[in-house]
């Protein structure tokens, strides 16, 4: 119930004023988002690295409501990409994109429009030797994002795609993308769905998880391991050495700020550990989500709300 309304919430234009008059450096929120600009998420990207970690980078941007917004996004990916080079963190870091966020929700000209522009992201994330991994958004976005990512492929077949669990097609997507070369991440799903697409009891969820994952580990993809549930954790290892996979050959993320011991743990078993970085001034509705899934946190955050004023 709790998440179903911070879900609710995460649309309500007087929370996000209220919300996003904190600093980026406040309390919970500096535990999700390193900060706004590209020298902050190098940064992070920089400490992770260090100790053994890899990361995806997101620049935090959806609603995208004109042309120019979705080229000032692009451009942010290029810069970030840039930077990334130029530091030597291009091996150790690819970029997460949403479609939303680079205009694909425009009419008549956002499937085309996003195609092309996810097409210049791509290509400059190979010149400097790194990938891009398409994020899933909200069902209704579903065909279109993976309607992209086959055109996408066909000339940057490195491409990661992302599929949720909690969606009752998702085991039937992961069955069509668990080819060789393909890439593909499996979470459980952030968004609020209707039960008519989505299950909505959390068992229901985790079984699903797992009938992806089992599909995945015994495709010839690359599996990536999205989740912080410690018993999917134990299975995804125990599927992948049922399927006979060697460590590297699928990987595990998280959350930037989440599970930080699990992270350094699993990195130090030999294990590929992943971490999600997300970093922008549109931090608010990718906020609510992290709080909706993890309720716990929402003390927390009205405390560093109510120390900000």
């Amino acid at each position: 119930m709790l998440r179903q309304v911070l879900l609710s919430i995460a649309g309500s234009k007087a929370t996000k004023d209220l919300v996003t008059k904190m600093p980026v450096s406040a309390g919970i929120v500096a535990r999700y988002v390193p900060g706004e600009e590209t020298a902050d998420a190098v940064r992070a990207t920089r400490s992770l690295v260090d100790d053994g970690r890899l990361a995806t980078i997101d620049y935090l941007g959806e609603d995208t409501l004109d042309e120019d917004q979705a080229e000032a996004t692009v451009s942010a990916y290029l810069a970030l990409l840039e930077a990334l080079g130029a530091d030597g963190l291009s091996r150790g870091a690819e970029v997460s994109v949403k479609l939303s966020a680079i205009g694909q929700a425009l009419p008549e000209i956002g499937p085309k429009l996003s195609l092309e522009n996810a097409r210049r992201i791509a290509k400059a994330a190979r010149a400097v030797g790194t990938t891009v991994t398409l994020d899933m958004e909200d069902h209704t976005t579903t065909d279109q994002t993976l309607d992209t990512l086959r055109e996408l492929r066909k000339d940057y077949p490195e491409t990661g795609a992302v599929v949720q669990a909690y969606l009752r097609r998702t085991e039937d997507d992961c069955r069509a993308l668990a080819f060789e070369g393909s890439r593909v991440r499996l979470c459980k799903g952030a968004y609020n769905e209707p039960e008519t697409v989505a299950f909505a009891d959390r068992h229901e969820v985790d079984k699903s998880y797992v009938r992806c994952l089992k599909v995945l580990m015994a495709g010839a993809g690359y599996p990536m391991v999205a989740t912080h549930d410690p018993r999917m954790i134990r299975i995804a290892g125990a599927l992948a050495t049922r399927s006979g996979r060697s460590a590297g050959s699928y990987e595990y993320q998280m959350l930037y700020g989440i599970r930080p011991d699990e992270q350094k743990r699993l990195a130090a078993s030999g294990e590929r550990m992943r971490v999600y970085i997300p970093f922008g001034t549109e931090w608010y509705g990718y906020l609510m989500r992290r709080l909706a899934e993890r309720p716990a946190n929402l003390t927390f955050f009205l405390r560093s709300l109510v120390s900000s004023k």
